[in-house]
Formats: C-alpha cells, sequence, structure tokens
C-alpha cells in the first residue's frame, strides 16, 4: 500500500521568529519553500536573507519560489479583504509557465520525501494563496496537507 504524500503550510502574520520556528520544527519541516512574490517583510526576522538564516540556525532549509507568488493586483485584492477576488485571480497565475515548473518542482520535492512547509504572510490559510498551491498539488498526486499556526500567544 503506498502512502499518502504529506506537506504543511504556514503563514507567519502575527508570529514571533522564535514560535514560527518552533511550529515548524514540532511538524518536522525539512524544508521551508517560500512562495511570496515578493521576499521581503517589515516583520523583523521574515525578510528573504533573515529568514534564511533564521530557518538554518534550526536545521531547516529554504527556497524561494518566486512564481509561486501572487501577483501585485492578487495582494491588493487580499489586502482590501477581497479574498475571491484574489483566489480568482490566483488561479489564472497558476497556468502561467513560471507557476506550472515550480508547482512541478515542489511536486518533486514532495515526491523525494521531503518534509515542506509552504509559506506566505497570511495566517488564515483558507485566506491565502498557500492554500491554492496546496490544492494544485492535491488535484495530481494523494497528498495531507497540515495548516501550521505560529501565532504570538501574546500579541494583540
Amino acid at each position: 500500500m503506498e502512502s499518502i504524500a504529506t506537506i504543511a503550510t504556514i503563514g507567519y502574520e502575527g508570529a514571533t521568529v522564535a514560535d514560527f520556528l518552533e511550529a515548524l520544527t514540532a511538524h518536522g519541516v525539512e524544508l521551508l519553500v517560500d512562495i511570496r512574490a515578493v521576499a521581503s517583510s517589515r516583520r523583523p526576522g521574515f525578510a528573504k536573507t533573515a529568514l534564511s538564516a533564521n530557518l538554518e540556525g534550526a536545521g531547516i532549509a529554504y527556497l524561494h519560489y518566486r512564481g509561486l507568488g501572487t501577483p501585485a493586483d492578487g495582494r491588493a485584492a487580499a489586502r482590501s479583504g477581497k479574498h475571491d477576488e484574489m483566489k480568482r485571480i490566483f488561479r489564472a497565475h497558476l497556468a502561467t509557465q513560471v507557476a506550472r515548473e515550480q508547482l512541478h518542482a515542489v511536486a518533486e520535492l514532495v515526491h523525494a520525501g521531503r518534509r515542506i512547509a509552504l509559506m506566505c504572510f497570511e495566517a488564515d490559510a483558507a485566506h491565502c494563496h498557500r492554500s491554492l498551491v496546496a490544492d494544485a498539488l492535491a488535484a495530481q498526486f494523494p497528498l495531507q496537507v497540515t495548516n501550521l499556526m505560529a501565532l504570538d500567544p501574546f500579541a494583540e
């Protein structure tokens, strides 16, 4: 009997770096795939270079697949709370060559048995494009998706 592949997703909105890393290590994540179109952040420790260093310190590898990020108009829709519009825009983006190629690369990593987490900003996976990436993978092969939470319990 073939085992079902697994993948995790995580957002860092409202999280500290420590809580974020704890959520990843508790789940046994070996590789974080950053699927932000723009890998900068106003939150300390979550811009690409700092994030990569923080992950390395925790024994977690880092990849940035910009092609699986939400286009600017989709990000604007998400910031405005227009989640259905963001999803429509992102689904169209998934049909682009770069998104298809990078989705295939993630699928290969999953098939190779890597314990992967897809990462973006939004805390709620239901409102984030990372759930659409996970859905696109699950449409290709049996996949169990776990949405991790990394919220700071003391955040307001």
